[in-house]
């Protein structure tokens, strides 16, 4: 910073920069403050193999998977089903569940919209977590 000492050169104007400094260093401080730190994404769930020791079977009876073949036939692990009852079967599976996890698996040439009816199915059923299920999932990667 510089300072003008006396001489007769007329009216000097500087902007004195330590006030907006200061503005801008509160500013600085406010949005830190504000902006959360950890910024929030959406929960994913992904189905995990079952460990050797455990038997299959019941592993399978604590997982329900809704599976939209190509033909957009729907099966509950591997019970078949059609969409006018998905709603009423879930409600009856998860009725005495306290977890609330259903995977959905759709065949790859499937469109995505025959998929997204069966999230929406099993939400309304009052699903709390519905997961997706691929090939690299199935197979544990």
């Amino acid at each position: 910073m510089s300072m003008a000492v006396g001489g007769g050169h007329g009216v000097v104007v500087d902007i004195n920069m330590t006030p907006m400094i200061d503005v801008l260093l509160v500013l600085i401080i406010i949005f830190m403050v504000i902006t959360p730190l950890i910024p929030k994404g959406l929960e994913t769930l992904v189905p995990q193999p079952a460990p050797p020791s455990q038997q299959q079977a019941a592993a399978d009876l604590r997982t329900v998977v809704i599976q939209i073949n190509k033909d957009r036939s729907i099966l509950i692990n591997n019970e078949p089903t059609d969409e006018n009852r998905l709603g009423a079967r879930l409600e009856d599976i998860f009725k005495t569940r306290a977890e609330r996890v259903v995977f959905v698996k759709g065949d790859p040439d499937l469109e995505f919209q025959s998929v997204a009816r069966a999230i929406d199915i099993a939400k309304g059923a009052g699903i709390d977590k519905v997961g997706l299920m691929t090939k690299g999932t199935e197979s544990g990667q």
